[in-house]
């Protein structure tokens, strides 16, 4: 608890370059330029595999990826091809990272809708792009949310990793006092990564509320 203190009560650490606010800033933007990729990435893909059901082995190795995937290894290797003149060596890992849960909800959501919904669509005249985004996607839309809040809670989680390659964020705090062995640094780090993801969460689960019909929330309950 004192190291909570030490850190949180030095007016040192909340000023300058290396002060929590601008810490907090450099560690939403590695977070929020990773996930949106991923969501470039993950969602149309999920669209086009659930709705077409082509290409399903992709969902799979995507969920395999998801649970097999060495993040800080990957940043090393990186760092090694690439070298540190830039974000990518991070950018990579982040979006490799988040892209697979955003992958797999997308294509279950679409896959797990109603038959019935489908083929009333159609029988109404409506052609495939317009059953896909008019019926599928707002009914699919709770799992499409939940994969990019499990996203954002990974991604704000690991962007920590930047630290290692002599970028910002919050994981300098972890690194710098490792180095120094300066652990009120490194409690308070931790600490506040751990509020950001919960912080991320919160906001995800309040966006799934105000977009997600109440219809479908009830049905997706009731299931």
């Amino acid at each position: 608890m004192n190291y909570l203190f030490d850190f949180f009560g030095n007016p040192d650490n909340w000023s300058g370059p290396d002060g929590i606010p601008m810490r907090l800033l450099e560690h939403l933007g590695f977070s929020v330029l990773a996930l949106v990729l991923a969501a470039v990435i993950g969602v149309p893909l999920g669209l086009l595999i659930g709705h077409t059901g082509r290409g399903s082995v992709v969902i799979v190795v995507a969920a395999n990826l998801a649970r097999a995937l060495p993040t800080l290894g990957l940043l090393v290797l990186l760092v090694l091809l690439l070298g540190t003149g830039s974000i990518w060596p991070v950018l990579i890992p982040l979006v490799a990272l988040s892209v697979p849960p955003i992958l797999v909800n997308t294509f279950e959501g679409i896959r797990g809708a109603d038959p019935e919904l489908r083929d009333a669509a159609y029988g109404m005249g409506l052609r495939g792009p317009q059953v896909l985004f008019r019926v599928l996607v707002p009914v699919a839309l709770p799992l499409i949310m939940l994969g990019l809040r499990l996203a954002a809670v990974q991604v704000v989680a690991t962007a920590a990793v930047a630290a290692y390659v002599g970028l910002g964020g919050l994981g300098r705090y972890i690194i710098d006092g490792l180095a120094t062995q300066d652990y009120s640094q490194v409690v308070g780090g931790s600490v506040l990564i751990v509020l950001f993801a919960l912080a991320a969460q919160a906001v995800f689960t309040i966006a799934q509320r105000i977009t997600v019909s109440p219809g479908v929330s009830q049905r997706v309950r009731v299931r």
